[in-house]
């Protein structure tokens, strides 16, 4: 379960909304743990002893121990660190006394009050997440850091063949869906970042894809790349490649056919329309149609003319834009094509811009209709500039003010501060504008419901419904995140938004349910078997039952949390955090080396935060302006990283992995070598809290790391400084929690890079009322927080130093008075501080005496603390799928002999365990519940089954023009049917008798001569549709002279014929019963051609096809169906067994 899932089960819990399912309880917090961990876990969805209670295992071979041997079991003393002056061994020795006297267990800790409250509540874990159903994970959520080259952006399903098509950055693959719970072959080769997904067989390497578009009728995909190229890919060639993900010997597949589309723009949106074409779209709103008729000659070549068989549908292309073009005029805008929708139902094809509609004659090509989102026709307004898209970053630019003349009371001091003011409100004002867009709608999907009507998603979260004429039925608005993919089947229509959200309706638009898919944006959707797949913007696939919500997720939830401990994993690392105010000095590679090396025995992972990397005004304005234009950093915060690094040995056993620089506030991060592959999806945040919350002389900036798929939050504080400012330290704390929002780096690495703040479309999250860093696992807070000592003196705390009387100032600490009343802090924890003040020294002078002795005499003070929050509600949970992350402070203390500032560099050491799922295991668990459980597969049964339809005759005689009436009767009194009609093949016979088979059409689309409407639809139970089967003239352009036909008689010696497929399925299953009607034309005694459009045959290439205009009249003319008899005879599809 990813972690950002978790939150949002937190969050749902938090708010009482309409939760998919109800929360687990969490153990009774008075209960012992062993106690608790002893008895069989109870959940609020079913009750029971846990299924398969074999121990789950460690996979780290430097600490073996077994699940559910606890902290106590498998936490050892940490080894002494050699102090570097006998200074640090007298302050190490109540240390050292601590450990002994604790068994190389946790140190004890203080903890502050108010953590099992609103915002401070430790977020809901659970195996099953409580407010969604059960995913099925194809493709768990990979570290972003492997994905470089490899990102997915699309997805398409076959239904019928049971394979799920992923375009990536690298090329296309495939999954079978009938090998989804199996693990992969022993020597098969895996791609970082894709060891625990389902098996896969990859395509040879290709240009990213970003559109694809599936024909079962010919067992192809087609994908659009980033080169302008359309490529095919034969499913049979996918299934016979061997199974490997990025390497090895797994032989990779090739494309079957692939050809130039566009020469200089790549292929946004491709779709293959009702007659078996495929139209694709392109950047300035370039359009280009391709006829079957050349694409099915080319895939008839061998691989040897493969040149012969890509040139020859090149220039097969229609030019759709120009054909819609006249006396230079065109009613299209000259904005991308971003998306394309063919209308099953009326044979009619969508483009859609950002901002614009263009409908089109998928027989005759004609531009039918332009218009704009609102649904009016105004092409002076769809001809303006689009807005940009989604994600946008405004640049500010701060202009200096005019100088004036200096005036004998205005100061440097005063000067400064206009300098640092200015630079303030640049921030505020990039703040409230660089994160949102104008207020206007823009088209971000499209999708055909099976009652014909057509759906389109906006940014700002709205949905509306046409009709197939353009026309607007119906504006829904259940979301403020922006929709960015609709896909329909049955009855239903589901919803991915760009917050995670999944939301599914039915057709009249009502919201049957909603739920948090995944933690960032669901870009794509495709429906196979019996689940619905979800594309992640991360990466990650889900299948969601097509049922859902329905009784089958309870069941599901709960087998699968009886079997926990099967796919529990414990994960144990240790955690070295170091916070040092550096009062813009740089140290020597000996205080480095005490402070941080002497420390980094068995240390995986390192957080170093630092302040006043670097202050005064002229800094503090420069790293203001930075901030508002989108750059951080500087040569001195550079130097500390470069330096830090060489203390690990960066490169050879350490790897930095983030970093992030607010003027001189600073937080980096280094994994060891061996933990790299599991740690990743490195953010970063800044807060400022000083000039109206907007320099950062004060502030914090803060790392958000995933750790084995947990999220551990890291911020480096500086707050308000002096005595008496305790509540406006308590204030910055307050205001860093709540407004910390960790961003995404630039581009598509994050190993290694600062980031900079970029906020979706109206900024709005799932849970905009929970914080980010109360969604974390673990947050752990370091800096010069400045709490200071209240009610004595500098001498007596001098005194109480020299005797080592930790206890007797702890009593006038202000951060432990603040936290016992819950003021700051809430629910946090610190170790024992057994080390001297860290405040203030003088630099250079060494021991006690090195306590500042000017003027000012600043009282010592712990000022350098760290604290943190891990997953524990109570402190004797034990670290489970229900509290993944429990942490443990196993050392705490000062670098006293450090002189290089007036602070000592502090550091404290964590033991954290970590749990996590095994994907693999649970997958394949899921697969014995669907295979065993009788309730289980009863429920699938039930959805399985189609309603029971008739069709009124299985042949129908098309002559003169005239409509014939199909009629689709269902028979079911409680469920609709839908129902779709296909081209399964069409013939020719001529004079002489002899016949011609054809192969099917690209899609099982129609012939060029026959029209079927509707060739989609609902039927309400016990209802009849009525479909007009219609035959058309058509002529293709060789045939005509200056619009004379030439070849006429042939074309009337020629009898033609069509086997119909009328698929029905249910309303929330891909289970289909098929009714075939045979379909003949006879060729009635000749007439003269229609006239043609001149205009059309001198631009449109040799096979280009135009028509005569349809018959628009209402009226349909009904044969006598007993000239054709009638037919209740169902004749089923092989319908594949394993569905689920």
């Amino acid at each position: 379960m990813e972690p950002d899932d978790d939150a949002t089960a937190a969050g749902a819990q938090r708010k009482g909304a309409g939760a998919f399912g109800q929360p687990l309880p969490r153990a009774t917090e008075s209960a012992p743990a062993c106690a608790r961990h002893a008895a069989p876990r109870v959940h609020s969805f079913g009750d029971g002893p846990a299924a398969n209670p074999a121990p789950a295992q460690r996979h780290d071979p430097a600490r073996c121990a077994s699940f559910p041997q606890r902290h106590g079991a498998h936490r050892h003393a940490e080894p002494a660190h050699a102090p570097a002056a006998s200074f640090a061994a007298w302050v190490g020795g109540g240390l050292e006394r601590a450990l002994s006297g604790y068994g190389g267990a946790g140190l004890p800790e203080f903890v502050g009050a108010g953590g099992g409250e609103g915002i401070f509540r430790v977020p809901l874990r659970a195996a099953m997440h409580p407010g969604r159903p059960p995913p099925l994970e194809v493709r768990p959520h990979p570290l972003r850091e492997t994905q470089v080259g490899a990102f997915l952006r699309t997805l398409a399903c076959d239904p019928r063949r049971l394979q799920l098509w992923a375009g990536a950055e690298s090329g296309v693959r495939v999954w079978g869906l009938d090998e989804v719970f199996d693990g992969w072959p022993g020597d098969a080769a895996r791609r970082r970042g894709d060891e625990e997904s389902a098996p896969f067989r990859e395509s040879v390497p290709a240009p990213p894809a970003l559109c694809a578009a599936v024909d079962s009728a010919n067992r192809l995909v087609w994908t659009g790349h980033r080169d302008g190229r359309i490529r095919a890919w034969r499913m049979d060639l996918a299934t016979a490649a061997g199974v490997g993900g990025g390497g090895g010997d797994a032989p990779l597949f090739k494309e079957a056919l692939a050809w130039q589309a566009f020469s200089r723009t790549p292929v946004l949106a491709i779709v293959v329309t009702s007659y078996g074409e495929i139209w694709s779209g392109s950047e300035g709103g370039m359009i280009k149609a391709w006829p079957w008729d050349a694409i099915a000659k080319s895939l008839s070549l061998t691989s040897d003319e493969e040149h012969m068989a890509s040139l020859l549908v090149e220039k097969a292309y229609i030019d759709l834009r120009n054909n819609a073009t006249v006396g230079n005029i065109c009613s299209l805008p000259a904005t991308d094509v971003k998306h394309m929708l063919a209308d099953h139902c009326r044979a009619k094809v969508w483009s859609i811009t950002s901002m614009t509609f263009a409908l089109w004659d998928a027989r005759t090509r004609e531009l039918l209709k332009v218009f704009g989102i609102d649904g009016q026709v105004d092409l002076a307004r769809l001809e303006a500039p689009v807005m940009p898209e989604q994600f946008i970053e405004e640049e500010i630019k701060v202009k200096p003010t005019k100088k004036e003349k200096p005036q004998g009371s205005f100061t440097f001091f005063q000067k400064s501060r206009n300098a640092l003011m200015g630079a303030a409100d640049a921030v505020r004002r990039v703040a409230t504008k660089g994160t949102f867009v104008e207020d206007n709608r823009r088209t971000e999907a499209v999708a055909q419901a099976m009652d014909g009507t057509i759906w389109s998603g906006c940014t700002n979260g709205s949905i509306i419904v046409w009709d197939g004429s353009g026309n607007k039925l119906q504006d829904i608005h259940y979301h403020s995140s922006s929709v960015q993919c609709i896909k329909a089947l049955g009855e239903r229509v589901w919803v991915g938004y760009a917050s995670g959200t999944i939301q599914v309706m039915d057709v009249e638009g009502n919201l049957l349910a909603g739920w948090t898919g995944h933690s960032c944006p669901v870009i794509k959707m495709a429906i196979g078997g019996s689940y619905i797949f979800t594309l992640a913007h991360h990466g990650g696939i889900r299948g969601w039952p097509l049922t859902s919500p329905s009784p089958l997720d309870d069941i599901l939830r709960t087998e699968l949390a009886n079997r926990e401990l099967s796919y529990t994993r414990i994960e144990n690392i240790k955690i070295l955090v170091g916070t040092w105010n550096v009062a813009q000095e740089k140290a020597s590679f000996e205080s480095l080396r005490s402070w941080l090396g002497s420390a980094l025995s068995d240390v995986g992972l390192v957080v170093v935060g630092l302040q006043e990397v670097e202050m005064g005004a002229g800094v503090l304005a420069m790293a203001a302006a930075k901030e508002s234009v989108g750059l951080e950093g500087s040569a001195n915060g550079q130097w500390w990283i470069d330096n830090i690094g060489k203390t690990l040995d960066e490169g050879i056993s350490f790897h930095r992995v983030g970093s992030r620089q607010l003027a001189g506030l600073l937080i980096a991060a280094w994994a060891r070598n061996d933990l790299k592959p599991h740690v990743g999806d490195v953010d970063a945040a800044a807060v400022p809290c000083g000039f109206g919350r907007a320099i950062g002389n004060k502030g914090g900036v803060g790392l958000r790391i995933r750790v084995y798929d947990r999220r551990i939050c890291f911020v480096s504080n500086h707050f308000a400084a002096h005595q008496e400012n305790v509540s406006r330290r308590n204030a910055d704390f307050d205001h860093i929690y709540r407004t910390m929002s960790f961003n995404k780096p630039h581009g598509s690495t994050a190993s290694a890079t600062s980031v900079q703040l970029h906020k979706a479309a109206n900024g709005n999250q799932a849970d905009e009322d929970i914080p980010e860093l109360a969604e974390a696992d673990m947050v752990v807070f370091l800096g010069d927080l400045n709490y200071r000592l209240d009610g004595i003196t500098y001498d007596e705390a001098r005194d109480m130093v020299s005797q080592r009387s930790f206890d007797w100032l702890r009593e006038r600490d202000q951060l432990r008075a603040e936290m016992k009343a819950g003021n700051v802090f809430q629910g946090m924890r610190e170790g024992p501080i057994r080390f001297p003040p860290t405040y203030k020294f003088q630099r250079n002078q060494p021991g006690l005496s090195g306590y500042d002795s000017g003027e000012k005499k600043r009282i010592p003070a712990w000022c350098d603390r760290i604290l943190y929050r891990d997953s524990r509600p109570v402190s004797t949970a034990e670290c489970s799928l229900d509290c993944p992350v429990v942490a443990a402070v196993t050392a705490y203390e000062a670098c006293m002999d450090v002189t290089d500032s007036d602070h000592k560099p502090v550091r404290c050491t964590f033991t954290v365990d970590i749990a996590r799922v095994d994907e693999l295991i649970r997958r394949q668990e899921f697969g014995k519940i669907i295979e065993s459980n009788e309730k289980v597969r009863s429920l699938l049964r039930v959805s399985h089954i189609v309603p029971d339809t008739i069709v009124s005759t299985n042949n129908i005689i098309l002559e003169n023009q005239e409509d014939v009436i199909l009629r689709i009767s269902n028979n079911s009194e409680t469920s609709k049917a839908a129902f779709e009609i296909l081209c399964e093949g069409q013939s020719i016979t001529k004079h002489d008798g002899t016949k011609s088979e054809l192969p099917p059409r690209a899609s099982f689309g129609f012939p060029l001569w026959l029209e079927v409407q509707p060739s989609v639809g609902l039927i309400e139970p016990g209802e009849t549709m009525e479909v007009a089967v219609h035959h058309e003239d058509f002529f293709t352009e060789e045939e005509f002279v200056d619009g004379v036909q030439q070849n006429w008689w042939c074309e009337a010696t020629r009898d033609m014929g069509a086997v119909l497929l009328v698929n029905v399925t249910g309303s929330a299953s891909t289970e289909t019963i098929t009714h075939r009607i045979n379909v003949r034309h006879c060729c009635p005694v000749p007439s003269a051609p229609p006239p043609v459009n001149p205009r059309s045959v001198t631009n449109a290439p040799s096979d280009a096809v135009s028509g005569s205009k349809n018959n628009q009249s209402n009226h349909l003319q009904r044969s006598d169906f007993a000239n054709f008899g009638s037919s209740e005879v169902h004749d089923l599809c092989d319908v594949p067994k394993r569905n689920m």
